[in-house]
């Protein structure tokens, strides 16, 4: 299903249309919209070109019955690096927009940050546990856009990171459920779709609270994304989060993404609305 989402259909030059395949929620997920963002810029860039960076900004919720149009810009041609621009388009409107930069593979200086020492995937419970326990907690869960999702496999380093509980850097496991092709462009757009799953619930986790709370209104205003080094997405991946900074109804939130040989592949930051509001009835 995943491939589905991420095979944009061509429209015209630099114009495509995506659709929610499988989705059955109120609102399209955002990972989604930032995946197809990228698939649609690499279809206009030419072969042997990686993405290294994207930076995006959600503009309106994304309504998974209609299709999405990504009109992409084609603002910079240069000799190592290609620059475009996206515009997500819905009824009308621009929901997502977002700038890519693209890069020749060239070698260089190198160093990484060390990844935590976590426990291995195989030493933690599937996804259906957490998702039992999640859902035991907070009914309503289900109707959230992403735990309607099941392409990725996710396994909690800890329950806290879905549960509300403390934890000053909450590290998930994750991974494509089914194989990939070997065609790097593929792995970076489903990272991209990884990576909008979790990361604002770690700014909402030194206040005890879930973004399955009733009085929290909770959403994605911007998102950035750079790659730093070749991986695969059907193959685990430890996302470690953490979160500098809440205020003014606002939480920074920052992750990096770790082969389980210890590689940095990734690093993502996001801002997102975290606001108390009225509970529902």
């Amino acid at each position: 299903m995943l491939l589905s989402i991420l095979d944009l259909e061509p429209l015209e030059i630099n114009l495509f249309r995506g659709r929610s395949v499988g989705m059955v929620t109120k609102r399209v997920f955002g990972g989604q919209v930032i995946a197809q963002s990228l698939v649609a810029a690499q279809r206009t860039v030419e072969e042997g070109r990686l993405a290294h960076s994207m930076h995006g900004y959600f503009l309106l919720g994304g309504d998974p019955s209609a299709p999405i149009i990504y009109d992409v810009t084609r603002i910079r041609d240069g000799r190592s690096f290609t620059t475009r621009q996206v515009h997500a388009i819905q009824h009308g409107k621009v929901i997502f927009t977002m700038t890519a930069s693209f890069q020749i593979q060239e070698g260089g200086l190198t160093h990484q940050i060390t990844m935590p020492d976590v426990p291995q995937p195989e030493e933690l419970p599937p996804d259906e546990t957490w998702r039992e326990k999640l859902l035991a907690r907070f009914p309503d869960a289900s109707e959230r856009d992403w735990m309607a999702l099941r392409p990725l496999e996710v396994r909690p380093v800890a329950n806290v990171s879905y549960l509300g509980l403390p934890d000053s850097r909450p590290s998930v496991w994750l991974r494509a459920r089914a194989p990939l092709p070997d065609i790097q462009p593929v792995h970076q757009a489903v990272l991209a779709y990884a990576s909008d799953l979790t990361l604002l619930q770690s700014a909402l986790l030194p206040h005890g609270r879930s973004v399955f709370d009733d009085d929290m209104q909770v959403a994605s205003i911007d998102h950035a994304l750079w790659f730093h080094r070749p991986f695969r997405a059907d193959e685990w991946l430890l996302y470690s989060q953490d979160t500098p900074s809440a205020s003014g109804a606002r939480g920074f939130c920052r992750g990096e993404l770790f082969t389980r040989d210890g590689v940095l592949v990734a690093s993502a930051t996001q801002e997102g609305l975290m606001r108390q509001v009225t509970p529902r009835k």
